[in-house]
């Protein structure tokens, strides 16, 4: 007998796709070019720096054949500047940091859907700005983001180039705490939930990643679920106390009215 496949994507499914996440590496010695079924890959020439997929990356660097060069979120100061944002400001108390903008389509007319989008990540992070201003951030620099693989990449990362890293052990302990903090920010929000799951709104998930997702979807489903039988379940009395109004002639007009109304 065949056991039911999980609801959604599984983790090592997740961190199977992040292996496609490209980084930056600087072989140690030359390597022929290579055709992969993404593209073809450039002939690798120290000390020239190229972009490679993350697999092939963290393959060669197992070899000992090149070196990984970090992300540039991937330090400890932007995210220490993301942690103390995420878990002291009231403003992101329950929301998230916001994610990085959307690639600029060059000359290519850009879709009215993206237009919109990349007007939101604007907005979103001349916010952000303004918070890490009052941190003592510095303006001048990238505005340090959290891209949608970021628990993958990261823990790939340290696993297999922690020697690359600045401070490994400190990065290590931020991802943790950041992760933990915007777990606790997803499982807290059950009120949100509750009017989602009755057709009242919806669930701000901007700014959260694929393994955030991954791990949350049975928790949120299942808290989803349950509070529509709940509905279910009172709907159901509620119609049952109508029902014996109406045979002890306690029912009025107003309340057909009402009645016809919720219905609609």
């Amino acid at each position: 007998m065949a056991f039911p496949l999980p609801r959604g994507i599984t983790p090592s499914e997740i961190a199977f796709l992040a292996e496609m996440e490209t980084v930056t590496i600087v072989p140690r010695q030359r390597l022929e070019g290579l055709e992969l079924l993404g593209g073809p890959v450039e002939p690798l020439v120290p000390p020239r720096r190229a972009s490679l997929p993350l697999w092939l990356a963290l393959l060669l660097k197992r070899q000992r054949r090149a070196n990984i060069i970090p992300p540039s979120w991937l330090h400890p100061d932007p995210l220490g500047l993301i942690l103390e944002v995420e878990s002291q400001h009231q403003d992101y108390k329950n929301s998230f940091s916001p994610p990085p903008p959307l690639p600029a389509l060059g000359k290519k007319p850009i879709p009215e859907h993206n237009t919109h989008q990349m007007e939101i990540d604007t907005m979103l992070h001349r916010r952000f700005y303004l918070k890490i201003l009052q941190l003592g951030g510095d303006f001048t620099k990238e505005t340090p983001a959290l891209p949608f693989h970021w628990v993958e990449v990261g823990n790939m990362l340290l696993d297999a180039a922690s020697d690359d890293l600045v401070e490994p052990d400190q990065i290590r302990r931020l991802l943790k705490d950041l992760r933990e903090v915007r777990m606790s920010k997803m499982r807290s929000g059950v009120d949100v939930l509750d009017a989602a799951a009755t057709g009242g709104g919806g669930v701000a998930l901007t700014g959260v990643g694929a393994m955030e997702l991954g791990e949350e979807r049975g928790f949120v489903a299942g808290v989803v679920d349950n509070l529509r039988k709940i509905g279910a379940s009172k709907e159901q009395a509620r119609r049952e106390q109508l029902a014996d109004q109406r045979v002890n002639g306690e029912y009025s007009a107003t309340q057909d009215e009402e009645e016809d109304y919720m219905e609609f």
